[in-house]
């Protein structure tokens, strides 16, 4: 169910909004698509690495403190265990590998290049997460 009180479509549209700015700028200024699966991947070779990969991550990671800095955070609330968290986190890590990609580099910068290969595993990212959560919620009763 929505809270609708709590309902703020002006940040998510700004946030949008970046992520399509920031993954554009990249793609322009580095000539590689965004995908933070493999530029965080990328930090961990010896060849292709990439400064301005560096950069970008640094930046997602600063975001929130910049944030924390000019407004109170939002509070965090995880309604998961850490075993379901691990398991999660895992199966997202072996998802991406297998996918050749993750949501951020599929879902945002394949889909804005027309690539049917980042549709089909946008799909399959959504309909996994939505059978996921059915499963979780509604069959186990989670």
């Amino acid at each position: 169910m929505i809270d609708w009180s709590s309902f703020s479509p002006w940040s998510a549209l700004a946030g949008g909004a970046l992520i399509g700015l920031s993954a554009g700028l990249f793609a322009v200024l580095d000539g590689r698509v965004a995908g933070i699966s493999g530029l965080l991947g990328g930090l961990f070779k010896r060849s292709g690495w990439s400064g301005e990969g560096a950069i970008f991550l640094l930046g997602l990671l600063g975001a929130p403190l910049l944030w924390a800095v000019l407004l109170p955070l939002p509070a965090i609330r995880i309604d998961a265990g850490w075993t379901s968290l691990v398991v999660a986190g895992l199966l997202v890590g072996v998802g991406s590998r297998f996918g050749a990609g993750c949501t951020s580099g599929h879902g945002v910068c394949g889909l804005s290049r027309l690539s049917g290969r980042s549709l089909v595993a946008t799909l399959c990212f959504m309909a996994t997460g939505f059978i996921t959560v059915f499963v979780l919620r509604h069959v186990l009763g989670g």
